[in-house]
């Protein structure tokens, strides 16, 4: 695996560290995001009840004395119906090549058919890495349905390094299988600062956050139809200004957002601010506009301009 900026050897004579990637493989709304933000110990991730709310994906760092943990959430596995959902089978489709150690979580609340399985199992590739099996939520499923895919993923072939019992939202079960990650890392240098527990960049989070008010406070199609953009973040002075551009599709989805007398908007700036203040650490002034972009998610110019990994018609690699 090659070394990144800000990599480091260790010094002549210190512990062996162990360092690698490790991607969450799952459906939508598996639990990915929030076993993500359990591991890694701060909320990274959108998490809502609502599949499908990682469009891209986000990278965790958890890193111990001698452990350098690098966790890559990725969009849920589906059968693409659009152009954007093809960039979310993209984005899960390079993060298991990437990976050092595959988790591979399955959902007991919500059992999957038999094409979902095949997919799954597509995307999870055939790479000879540790595999680890995850049964997310047991302590929502019910006993037999647990079990029921235990044994999936056990006769499957899926995994070889054994099959987790966790609820990523108690914690159960969750430090064993930290255990079990670490375990299975590669030896090497830490290829991040020991502080640090994210790569994305600030305004990557900002927008992030925007979108997870909008999947809370919308229903129907808003939340799935809405992109958010930070267009300037602007520091010094009193409050950090801070430009947000939400994209929609439809005129109408725009009259949704906005509300009666801008009564929509403004909820959804305050909430939004809330939090953002609370993930800066200093005061923000929130400046959020709607703008339509027609069709976006369908667009293959659209897509590139705010930022997703496209295949090509072909269903190759992205065209430049």
């Amino acid at each position: 695996m090659n070394s990144k900026p800000g990599s480091k050897a260790p010094a002549r004579g210190a512990p062996k560290t162990y360092c690698g990637y490790i991607t969450l493989l799952g459906a939508p709304n598996a639990g990915k995001s929030t076993l993500l933000n359990r591991m890694v110990g701060e909320s990274l991730s959108i998490v809502t009840s609502r599949a499908q709310t990682t469009w891209r994906r986000i990278t965790g760092i958890r890193t111990t004395d001698r452990h350098q943990s690098i966790f890559l959430d990725t969009p849920g596995v589906l059968e693409p119906r659009d152009l954007l959902h093809r960039s979310f089978l993209k984005s899960a489709e390079e993060a298991a090549g990437e990976a050092d150690v595959l988790l591979l979580i399955v959902d007991p609340t919500r059992p999957l058919n038999s094409s979902q399985r095949t997919r799954l199992l597509e995307v999870a590739g055939d790479r000879i890495i540790p595999r680890v099996g995850v049964v997310n939520k047991v302590d929502r499923g019910k006993a037999e349905t647990v079990e029921a895919e235990r044994v999936w993923l056990e006769e499957q072939g899926a995994v070889n390094r054994g099959i987790h019992l966790v609820s990523a939202t108690s914690g159960l079960g969750v430090d064993r299988l930290l255990e079990a990650v670490e375990a299975e890392l590669p030896p090497g240098p830490f290829l991040y600062p020991e502080d640090e527990i994210a790569t994305d960049s600030v305004r990557f989070f900002v927008a992030e956050i925007v979108r997870g008010v909008i999947f809370e406070q919308f229903r129907e199609e808003i939340p799935y139809s809405s992109f958010c953009a930070v267009e300037e973040f602007r520091e010094g002075g009193r409050r950090t200004y801070i430009h947000v551009i939400v994209y929609v599709e439809r005129k109408s989805q725009k009259g949704i957002l906005v509300g009666e007398g801008g009564g929509a908007i403004r909820e959804l700036g305050t909430r939004a601010r809330e939090r953002i203040e609370a993930f800066l650490g200093t005061p923000v002034y929130l400046d959020l506009w709607v703008k339509i972009l027609p069709g976006w998610r369908r667009k293959r110019q659209h897509l590139r301009a705010l930022g997703f990994n496209l295949p090509d018609d072909d269903g190759g690699p992205a065209s430049t």
